[in-house]
């Protein structure tokens, strides 16, 4: 936050407006000292150490959110006082379970800034995104000038493109702060090959926003309430682009292409004007687009712990058989990073989406659950899915299908054999060079052997871990002293006692190999001639892979 004037502000929307814009129930007033008139000019997040220098600090007509004070907290007061110095118009703090101090609401009375709490049920990010929707859809005349603008519905981005589109002349795309398209104007004309990429990628592709980060231009769009031109070349066509902001906060961007037609002559203008008239359309999608996404992935991951309750909240027909797909992503045999596990994701949860009429999908990590309804009796709905899963670039994707069920009440059950088969994926990757060679996608049926082992291994390994023996004894000693006699064991045991298969698996010769075994037997006992040491060998070692 930057220092601002600190004389009250005369206009803007009054404290008792925004709050009967937002959700009954995120916050309440504890005290206002001045009442719920007072005018707000902005929502910001409070930081401490801007109390460290009170002379530059400034918050004239701000509500602060004081993320990580509670009312009853004993920094509480301190907060409220410096809050109060520097002209806010209110400060929410968590309410917590004990409710505030004496010496806090006695602080209230005294000043001019009022005191709101924030339920515990309610986030910061909710709270702040509300506040700030209300805000924005209070200030009057946002989008003058912008004809057919206010007929939308608020949030409506693609009726939004298309309007500009008809004012600008070009073809329009809505973009969030990390390039990533929102809506986009209909074609009325073969798009340029960027523009194909953007669209059917639903972002700009990363080599594209690192020129333009390159370039300066984003820095340039950034920074600036004004048009911003980027020439054609002989690549791509000439484009016109504005950021979307609200007071510091930049909530997208709006672009403008040559369409098969020379842009408008008053199309600077006419862009210029469309960055007024989206803020609240992006606000609002940030909000609440965001709270929906939210709501329906919460109705996805009910439905697959069992709940039927949430079938209407996602458009699922109950009566119609449903498998359940499994997908991860990796980058090699560890878990992708955030930036490419998540685009990934992205692309198989569009992929999901376009599949099949009432496919949905929910996210847990760096895990995409897609709900696929089968349809004329089919009993592996999600096999074209699941090939379109392996061929996903930028990552290696573990995926895996659950059996088809009749019932919404057994979608748990489809959803745990699938994550059985990506486990029976990833330990397959595991046991091979390098830790595997690429993508892998297999239905429960065709790994269920596998999957099998994978149950009773999950429930002998705490009788297991209680118990001694040979076995035991042997692996202690390898992680001891880095030997390798379970190794040698279990490649002799999965070569079913060819010595020369199991001896080229672990790239050793077969007589190393007879050396290793004849030791394990007569240092612990692990006697592979035995049928019970054999098993126990194979389950021990099994569950010692398991651990690394």
């Amino acid at each position: 936050m930057h220092p601002i004037e600190t004389d009250r502000p005369e206009s803007g929307p009054t404290l008792a407006q925004l709050l009967a814009l937002i959700a009954a129930g995120t916050l309440d007033v504890v005290v206002a000292p001045q009442g719920t008139g007072v005018r707000v000019r902005d929502v910001v997040l409070h930081d401490p150490g801007e109390e460290r220098d009170e002379e530059a600090w400034a918050a004239t007509g701000m509500v602060l959110l004081a993320v990580g004070v509670e009312v009853a907290s004993p920094e509480a007061v301190d907060v409220l006082r410096a809050a109060d110095r520097a002209g806010a118009a209110a400060v929410v703090m968590r309410r917590g379970a004990r409710g505030p101090r004496a010496a806090l609401l006695e602080a209230a009375e005294r000043g001019r800034t009022a005191l709101l709490a924030r339920r515990p049920d309610q986030g910061w990010t909710e709270v702040l995104g509300r506040l700030r929707t209300a805000l924005v859809h209070s200030v009057p005349d946002r989008s003058a000038g912008m004809a057919g603008v206010d007929g939308l519905r608020l949030g409506d981005l693609s009726g939004l493109a298309n309007t500009v589109a008809d004012l600008v002349g070009g073809a329009i795309t809505i973009e969030d702060p990390q390039s990533r398209v929102l809506a986009y104007s209909r074609m009325d004309h073969e798009p340029d090959p960027m523009r194909r990429l953007t669209i059917l990628g639903q972002e700009v592709p990363r080599w594209r926003v690192t020129e333009l980060r390159e370039s300066g231009f984003f820095q340039a769009l950034w920074n600036t309430d004004d048009v911003v031109r980027l020439p054609a070349d002989d690549r791509y066509a000439e484009r016109l682009a504005v950021a979307v902001r609200h007071g510091s906060e930049v909530l997208g961007s709006i672009w403008a292409a040559t369409d098969g037609r020379p842009l408008a002559e008053d199309a600077v203008a006419a862009l210029r004007t469309a960055g007024r008239a989206a803020v609240p359309h992006l606000s609002h999608h940030r909000t609440w687009g965001r709270a929906a996404a939210w709501a329906r992935e919460g109705a996805v991951h009910a439905l697959l712990a069992g709940s039927t309750q949430a079938a209407h909240d996602v458009g699922i027909v109950r009566g119609r058989p449903y498998a359940v797909m499994v997908a991860e992503a990796y980058d090699g045999p560890e878990p992708a990073p955030g930036d490419v596990g998540q685009r990934v994701l992205d692309v198989l949860a569009l992929q999901a989406a376009a599949y099949r009429p009432g496919c949905v999908t929910a996210r847990s990590g760096q895990r995409l659950y897609a709900l696929v309804p089968a349809v004329d009796g089919e009993t592996d709905p999600a096999r074209t899915l699941l090939a379109t899963a392996r061929g996903v670039p930028r990552g290696v994707v573990y995926a895996g299908a659950g059996p088809v069920v009749a019932d919404l009440a057994e979608l748990p059950g489809s959803r745990d054999a699938a994550e059985l088969v990506v486990r029976v994926l990833r330990e397959r990757a595991a046991r091979l060079p390098a830790g595997g060679t690429g993508s892998a996608v297999a239905s429960y049926e065709e790994v269920a052997a596998e999957a099998a082992v994978l149950r009773l291994l999950d429930g002998v390994e705490p009788l297991w871990g209680a118990m001694g023996g040979p076995v035991h004894a042997m692996t202690a000693h390898d992680r001891a002293h880095g030997s390798r006699y379970g190794e040698s064991v279990a490649a002799h045991l999965d070569a079913f006692g060819d010595t020369a298969a199991a001896a080229r698996r672990l790239n050793v010769h077969p007589n190393t190999l007879r050396y290793r075994l004849r030791r394990a037997r007569d240092l612990f006992g692990v006697d592979l001639a035995d049928p019970a040491v054999r098993l126990l060998a194979d389950v021990g070692l099994r569950l010692d892979r398991r651990t690394g």
